[in-house]
């Protein structure tokens, strides 16, 4: 009997370490679409996408997989989470210029 428990515990922790792999293999590309979608929306370089992603993720302490996979389903689903909206929002007016101060932005300091 330990000899089975042994194997279906091996089973459960090789099961996981595929989660975790196939994890790992998806989320290259949900970031990218990710940062993609907050090109379009704010209207922002790809590199300053990648930093509204990760300010986002710190500040709603969510992983960033989960921020990207959040905004990659935003269009089809019409709904974010209203934390991840917020600090959305917020991160691109910090980055955008305000207008009559074109280039005054994040960027442009």
């Amino acid at each position: 009997m330990p000899e089975q428990s042994n194997r279906i515990g091996e089973v459960a922790a090789l099961e996981e370490e595929i989660a975790q792999l196939r994890r790992a293999v998806v989320s290259p590309a949900v970031i990218d679409q990710a940062i993609g979608v907050v090109v379009a929306y704010g209207g922002v370089r790809p590199d300053t996408g990648w930093d509204v992603l990760r300010e986002i993720s710190q500040h709603t302490n969510t992983k960033l997989r989960e921020v990207a996979e959040h905004l990659v389903q935003w269009p089809h689903c019409q709904w974010l989470p209203p934390g991840i909206r917020r600090c959305l929002d917020a991160a691109l007016e910090r980055r955008t210029p305000s207008p009559g101060r074109e280039g005054e932005g994040v960027e442009g300091r």
